[in-house]
């Protein structure tokens, strides 16, 4: 089979820059496995490589929703799989890089087809929650309690999901997952990049401090405006937890600061502290992956060393 390279790791180790140089070694192009990348006007919190590193390699599955609008895992394999064709006809070798274990795991693994969003449906479990907290969560307990063991009780917008797979399917999501698509047919070689979690840690940190002095606050601001112009007097807009943009850490603290409802201190601490958390999770999720020739760059910051020690797995395997 016509192969396929996978770059994956925990956010902030080090994969953008490293990507870059890779891609142009291996003259080809690069795919985003970023399921928040795909929208545009989130630049800042979603760590998107610049416009500079966008135009050295062309990047694919970049900005290509806007923050209100839908995109499911299913969208995502069948425009990556066009663009995979198209760069093995090229005899190119295209180049997946991202964090997102569910697009990873979807392409290597299979995907369950699930019930198209049901937005009326969403809205009146939306308005259950209002009404009262934790009343989701302890519903799809009562529908699903294996689904429920694995999602976070705060995770509004995968209980709802599972909420509407179980309402409009009368099939548990738990079960679905069984019931999987084919695998895209590609030879996969994933590469994974770790470092020590001390370090890593330090990284997000610094990261998370770069993303408000370049204007996070402000972006944020914008895109709230936008979701508020899009959707006029929508329930949608006292709950933004139901957009799947708004999931992005980053955006939905700097809205709660916005909303009056912390201070920027306390957002900014909320943002590191969640997003290392979603690193750990990452890690977790990774583990459950075969076959993932991982490469320790504890110490290494400079992307040149990063890919040397790429290419001595890599090369082998092409």
């Amino acid at each position: 089979m016509k192969k396929v390279i996978i770059l994956l790791g925990p956010t902030s180790v080090g994969k953008t820059e490293a990507s870059i140089r890779l891609a142009r070694l291996l003259e080809t192009e690069i795919i985003s496995a970023d399921s928040m990348q795909i929208y545009r006007h989130m630049d800042i919190g979603t760590a998107k490589p610049s416009k500079e590193f966008q135009q050295i390699v062309r990047h694919h599955m970049i900005d290509i929703v806007d923050p209100w609008e839908s995109y499911s895992s299913g969208q995502y394999i069948a425009d990556v799989k066009k663009i995979m064709d198209n760069l093995h006809q090229k005899g190119r070798v295209p180049l997946v890089v991202g964090g997102t274990g569910l697009y990873i795991r979807t392409m290597t693994r299979g995907l369950f087809e699930g019930p198209s969003a049901d937005w009326e449906l969403r809205n009146e479990l939306l308005q259950k929650e209002k009404e009262s907290q934790g009343y989701l969560y302890e519903y799809l307990k009562s529908l699903d309690p294996t689904t429920a063991s694995n999602v976070m009780p705060t995770d509004i917008r995968r209980i709802i999901r599972a909420l509407e797979v179980c309402l409009k399917s009368n099939k548990k999501m738990s079960e679905m997952h069984k019931l999987l698509t084919k695998p895209l047919p590609y030879d996969f070689i994933k590469i994974g990049i770790t470092r020590q979690r001390k370090e890593l840690y330090n990284m997000i940190e610094q990261r998370v401090d770069r993303m408000i002095e370049e204007g996070l606050i402000a972006e944020v601001k914008k895109m709230l405006d936008m979701i508020n112009k899009h959707f006029p007097d929508s329930p949608l807009i006292a709950h933004p937890s139901s957009l799947s943009s708004m999931q992005a850490i980053g955006y939905k603290e700097i809205a709660m600061h916005l909303s009056g409802e912390i201070n920027l201190e306390d957002a900014v601490r909320l943002i590191k502290k969640r997003t290392k958390v979603y690193a750990k999770r990452q890690f977790t999720w990774f583990k459950t992956e075969d076959s993932i020739h991982w490469i320790d760059v504890t110490g290494i910051r400079d992307a040149a060393e990063i890919v040397k020690r790429i290419k001595t797995v890599l090369i082998p395997l092409l």
